[in-house]
């Protein structure tokens, strides 16, 4: 489908376009709780939020209207208010970034630029195995899911095998079910128990082999050796301080070191030794009856634990699921997930070396010196980022002596949690005005909250709390130490040319209001709707490192909004960045989730050097419904996953909101995508 023009102007009144019935199945209906960092811990916000109600004491009611109209005229203001920015955008676009942007819009269709095509890859449900049946919507079972593609996919991966030409595999997470869309007359408060069966085998991730095609980014799945399922019953082991603790010790599982399953898998990450990383991430979704269990220290609420039912019902016939019958069943969840793809008889790893939160992902960079180093964001409004420094360096070789080395790199290093401080903190006052000609800069430093060695060995960093309860109970741990709380901080990744690091901050509609945590300049925003880029220059393996705002995102004619001073009327709008991606040339991508401008989620590549520094344009957006998932981008393809199309307040399956991607009468399928250039073009030249 060819693009519309370039919008500029984008009318909307700031509220995320993610539907409740989303909300319900893939968070808990986080947004709708109240967020569970309560903590109290003296942190840069707070100064700045004291300073400001200081002033609304000082100044009355006046201030309040004031104060409170800022942040309402941010919304529709124009670009001159003030924001500092220098005009750019001289010089041809830069490389990888040469097509014409895709403009906002509502289509049930993955739009792509002129020149461009698509093919999809996977769709859920899609036979993986030879012995594995077709699809049939209407008649599912649990055997057959556990052959065919998973739901709702997220991050993907993809690995060149060695030796053979234009063949990889695809690594792909399927992060939740939402069973009022995938089963024709659902009850949401008594499925069934083959419904159950197949929503738990529809979760995990799958690995499939795929061949490319010469001439074309078309990728064709195939019966290979390495294809896998892993799902919510998968036999894990849990490695680090947590492992064998008397917190992950349960009926079943009296060593505290064997988990079943994985769920609610975001993003993730690739090593360069050839494994899969994946971030558990809304785990507490999945446990009843929060209220019914011991909470010693508000452990399960700080987690978001709740009282009642869940949504998948999984606790109706697994006891594993039910905390009044295993209250330490939740503290097996919330890690970075360690796949070997390459062995599909292995066993995949849970490391608690690396903290246990809400992993959005986990992405790793490697110092020149061979230093192992992996950042994670923690996926709720008002937590922490996090990184790990191993104490082990990468063995070189593809060999089995070389790969089990390389599996216990992440079991031995030492946790950090980011504290961060603005440059012009007396600047910030909730509208995003732009503080400076540099945009918003400040300083930041890494806490050390846990240190485990290479002989298994753990030391808590904290006061009070021993190694185990650090490595199951890392929240708290953070909270004690004054962490930063920011907005949603979800996806790191690090450029390969540069060694600065990226996260992206969703949004947060909580910031500053009454009772909660102010604002401060890397978090500028009250009632953040549209989220923000953080660019970290960072010491990898030492405590400091500096930071600016790339982007503030959202409508560019809004005043609240910055692209690193790029010229604003020539940019694409971007709402709620969520996973980051870089390409062959050094170009940030971004994906979005939840655009809060009212059109659909994409995908958008930023240049970050250069005259052109901020131009941010949109490559793709997704059906209507959909969020935009685990971008690669390569020079012959993008690939996407295009998570939960048609899902909406409304539908079901016999009123469906989108017949994405087989079209006709069709029922929406969660699939993997890829967009290539014709004619076996390079991407963005």
């Amino acid at each position: 489908m060819s693009p519309k023009p370039l919008a500029l102007f984008v009318t909307h009144d700031g509220q995320s376009a993610r539907a409740a019935l989303t909300c319900e199945y893939k968070c808990g209906n986080a947004c709708f709780h109240e967020p569970p960092n309560t903590s109290d811990g003296a942190y840069f916000g707070d100064i700045v939020s004291g300073l400001n109600r200081r002033g609304l004491i000082k100044g009355g009611a006046a201030a309040v209207l004031a104060i409170g109209a800022v942040s309402a005229l941010a919304a529709c203001g124009d670009d001159t208010s003030g924001t500092g920015d220098t005009p750019a955008g001289g010089g041809a676009p830069a490389t990888g970034t040469d097509f014409t942007a895709v403009t906002p819009n509502k289509d049930d269709a993955l739009v792509i630029p002129e020149g461009y095509e698509q093919q999809v890859v996977l769709r859920w449900g899609d036979p993986l195995f030879a012995d594995a049946p077709a699809f049939d919507f209407d008649n599912q079972t649990a055997a057959a899911q556990l052959k065919q593609f998973g739901y709702n996919n997220d991050f993907a991966a993809l690995l060149p095998i060695e030796g053979q030409a234009n063949s990889f595999l695809l690594v792909v997470n399927h992060e939740y079910t939402t069973g009022p869309m995938m089963f024709r007359g659902y009850d949401k408060d008594k499925p069934t128990d083959e419904q159950i069966a197949i929503t738990k085998a529809a979760h995990g991730l799958t690995v499939v082999e795929v061949k490319g095609e010469a001439g074309s980014g078309k990728l064709t799945p195939v019966f290979g050796k390495y294809n896998r399922r892993i799902t919510a019953d998968t036999e894990f082991v849990l490695t680090g301080p947590a492992a064998g603790s008397e917190f992950t010790r349960t009926g079943a599982d009296s060593a505290g070191t064997k988990v079943l399953g994985t769920f609610a898998n975001c993003a993730g990450g690739v090593t360069p030794w050839g494994t899969i990383l994946s971030g558990e991430e809304n785990f507490n979704g999945y446990f009843a009856n929060g209220d019914k269990a011991e909470d010693p220290k508000s452990r399960l609420k700080r987690y978001g634990l709740t009282e009642g039912t869940t949504a998948n019902r999984w606790e109706r016939v697994d006891k594993r699921f039910d905390l009044a019958q295993e209250a330490n069943e939740p503290n097996r969840f919330g890690y970075v997930v360690e796949v070997n793809p390459w062995d599909a008889a292995s066993t995949p790893i849970k490391h608690s070396a690396m903290g246990r939160l809400k992993h959005e992902g986990a992405s790793i960079y490697v110092t020149a010196a061979g230093d192992v180093v992996s950042y994670t964001g923690d996926d709720e409004k008002f937590d922490y980022m996090y990184k790990f420094v191993s104490k082990r360096k990468i063995q070189q070789g593809t060999g089995a002596a070389a790969m089990r080395h390389n599996l216990t790199i992440l079991d031995a290093g030492t946790l950090y949690v980011a504290k961060l401080t603005g440059d012009h903190a007396e600047q910030i006052d909730g509208s995003g005005k732009v503080p400076s000609d540099q945009g918003f800069t400040g300083k930041g430093q890494w806490i050390p909250l846990l240190e485990t060695g290479e002989d298994g060995q753990a030391k808590s960093l904290v006061e009070g709390f021993s190694a185990a309860e650090v490595a199951v109970f890392t929240r708290q741990a953070a909270d004690k130490v004054g962490a930063t709380k920011m907005d949603r901080p979800e996806d790191f990744e690090a450029n390969p040319f540069t060694g600065k690091v990226y996260v992206a901050l969703t949004n947060n509609d909580n910031r500053a209001k009454e009772g909660k945590p102010g604002v401060d300049e890397a978090n500028p925003r009250k009632l953040n709707k549209n989220g923000q880029v953080l660019e970290l220059t960072d010491n990898h393996t030492g405590t400091d490192f500096t930071w600016s705002l790339l982007l503030v995102c959202g409508d560019p004619a809004a005043a609240d909004t910055y692209f690193a001073g790029f010229d604003k009327t020539k940019v694409s709008p971007i709402s709620c960045p969520d996973n980051l991606a870089f390409d062959p040339h050094g170009n940030l991508w971004i994906s979005t989730d939840g655009n809060a401008l009212k059109t659909n989620d994409g995908l958008f590549s930023v240049t970050l050097d250069g005259p052109r520094r901020g131009e941010t344009k949109q490559f793709l957006t997704v059906p209507k419904g959909a969020e935009t998932c685990g971008p690669i981008v390569t020079e012959q393809r993008v690939i996407v996953s295009v998570q939960h199309p048609g899902e909406g307040d409304d539908a079901t399956p016999d009123n469906p909101q989108s017949h994405w991607p087989d079209g006709g009468s069709s029922q929406p399928r969660p699939a993997v995508a890829v967009v290539w250039k014709k004619n076996g073009g390079r991407i963005g030249i």
